[in-house]
């Protein structure tokens, strides 16, 4: 390479990196602005909760307007929440990214200026470098719209469907109130029942899409809670084994990656492998950060056999081995037949 070659690329790079500390510097502040607004309704949802508690202790006595009321900036504030949170979340791994990408390019000016330069890549290397990007590219989105299908699911067969039994109920409710006002006393009672038991579907959907003491507690008292409630409700053997100190706390997008993998498998395994046991160790304390999940069931290969064949990738690990490998970390599948299946993730952490 040319002296003035090398200059040329050198300023670039230079331009490059002023550009990405000015971006970075900007993600700043709106994070800056996005966690305040983030701590303003956690306290929000907070008085809210406070106050559907007495509503809950007084049901009978407190007027239905006041109620409607509450209920009402429940649902906003906790919507208001998930959306902030999102937010945050996001700008948080733009952040990652924009550090990470300028920190290569400072090291590469190092480079550049220090010592005698490598033969630049040809124009065909430049173009594999390109359709490595854009197929980056392809299997984000892909791994993005998987998830979206994946809470359109959950959301149509749990919280939605219980919101229109409570309208159903509630229309029923008000017809009878001039015809049979002793029937429509029994039918208030099974309304008051099933709301009761929406309210309910609702928190168990907010936890199951963020749980707030992930962000509150780390992410070894979460995973042991969650790990609690999913074998309350599957009825599975599901055990969690956490090394280490369990109030240790880890990068904020890397302790998300963590909870939804094992999220996942938890699922895959109840869902697609028909386990009756499971099993998971979550280390903390080693660089990178571990993770294993072991279940029963059917094989791995068996069911992503099955999964190739109907071409639905919601169902596979594929989505979750490429969200894991997109953020620098690696994922191992053991799977053979008569023994039980295997996961073990693994993902770099700042110390």
């Amino acid at each position: 390479m040319t002296t003035n070659a090398k200059d040329m690329l050198i300023g670039e790079l230079r331009t490059e990196h002023e550009q990405i500390a000015k971006r970075l510097r900007e993600i700043q502040s709106m994070i800056d602005q996005s966690q305040a607004e983030f701590r303003r309704l956690q306290q929000r949802s907070v008085e809210v909760t406070t106050q559907m508690k007495r509503i809950e202790e007084n049901f009978d006595t407190v007027p239905r307007n006041d109620i409607k009321v509450v209920y009402t900036s429940a649902i906003d504030t906790r919507t208001r929440l998930l959306t902030s949170q999102a937010q945050l979340e996001k700008l948080q791994q733009d952040r990652a990214q924009l550090e990470h990408f300028g920190n290569l390019l400072n090291n590469l000016l190092n480079s550049l200026e220090g010592v005698s330069l490598p033969n630049l890549p040809s124009n065909g290397d430049a173009a594999v470098e390109s359709t490595l990007s854009n197929e980056t590219i392809i299997r984000v989105v892909q791994s993005q719209e998987s998830e979206r299908q994946r809470l359109a699911r959950q959301m149509h067969d749990g919280p939605a469907q219980s919101l229109t039994n409570f309208i159903l109920q509630a229309e029923i409710c008000r017809r009878l109130f001039d015809r049979d006002p002793g029937r429509a006393g029994e039918e208030l009672e099974n309304l008051k029942t099933a709301a009761s038991t929406t309210f309910q579907r609702v928190r168990d959907f907010i936890f199951e899409l963020r749980p707030m003491m992930l962000d509150d507690l780390g992410l070894a008292p979460t995973m042991r809670r969650y790990v609690d409630v999913f074998t309350d409700k599957s009825g599975i053997e599901t055990r969690i084994n956490i090394v280490g100190e369990e109030r240790r706390r880890l990068e904020p997008h890397t302790e998300v990656t963590i909870f939804r993998s094992l999220q996942e498998l938890l699922g895959y395994a109840r869902e697609n492998a028909n386990s009756t046991k499971i099993d998971l160790v979550l280390d903390i304390t080693s660089n990178p950060a571990k993770a294993s999940v072991t279940f029963n069931g059917r094989t791995i290969d068996e069911i992503e056999a099955a999964v190739e064949q109907n071409k639905n990738k919601m169902f596979g690990l594929s989505a979750l081995a490429e969200r894991i490998e997109l953020v620098g970390g690696q994922i191992e599948f053991q799977s053979i037949e008569g023994e039980p299946n295997r996961v073990e993730i693994a993902l770099p952490t700042a110390g």
